[in-house]
């Protein structure tokens, strides 16, 4: 069997150090113990941006914003969606996760960082979207394991009330805050449509049609 070898890490502001990992040509991100993402699984990844930017793809000049880059599962799959005049930041706080998504990441990443609709933000997706008014159309976090601060403490306040009411500020009318978890939280679910959205759930299977862990993902819409 071919051992797991660790390429790199990069210290999270804040919070615990992503680790690297590569065995042939499947590459894992962890914190710790805890796997975050492999490179074998996209489905649910996909789906965050099937559900949010599908109702987009006719629409002039959309907006989005991405909140952790990953290993661009997500991304490319809203640049195959999105049309040509559409905008799409990604907000990264991890240099490192840049600089691997540039390099030994590569092959996963396929080109899409160089699609001219993206713009990588280096920062908190907090402090990008609290600085935002009324300005996208669809913000899709993917930052954690779930509503709740895992790679940094911090991000806890995303998950709180006064978080998705910065969330909803910072969206359009109409707009669509999703949340993607590997897990499901009555307790979010609460929060959300206290905070005045429409809330929806979609089930996703971590591999697509072909299975894999289920994860869920919330659908907050500005009412």
């Amino acid at each position: 069997m071919i051992p797991w070898v660790q390429l790199d890490t990069a210290k999270v502001p804040g919070g615990d150090e992503f680790k690297l990992m590569q065995r042939g040509d499947e590459f894992w991100i962890m914190v710790g113990t805890n796997p975050l993402m492999t490179s074998r699984m996209a489905g649910s990844e996909e789906v965050l941006a099937d559900v949010t930017c599908t109702p987009l793809s006719g629409k002039p000049g959309a907006k989005i914003l991405i909140g952790g880059l990953g290993m661009g599962f997500t991304l490319r799959r809203a640049e195959a969606l999105l049309g040509d005049d559409a905008k799409i930041e990604v907000a990264e706080l991890v240099p490192g996760i840049v600089a691997w998504a540039k390099g030994p990441l590569t092959p996963v990443f396929k080109g899409c960082l160089d699609d001219p609709r993206v713009r990588i933000i280096e920062a908190d997706v907090g402090k990008v979207i609290a600085e935002a008014k009324a300005s996208y159309d669809a913000i899709l976090l993917d930052v954690d394991n779930g509503p709740e601060g895992l790679s940094r403490p911090g991000n806890d306040r995303l998950y709180s009330a006064k978080g998705l009411g910065i969330a909803k500020a910072a969206l359009k009318p109409g707009g669509v805050l999703a949340v993607w978890s590997a897990h499901p939280d009555a307790a979010f679910t609460k929060r959300l449509s206290q905070a005045g959205f429409a809330v929806e759930e979609v089930k996703a299977r971590a591999n697509g049609k072909r299975g894999g862990s289920r994860h869920l993902i919330w659908l907050g819409k500005k009412v």
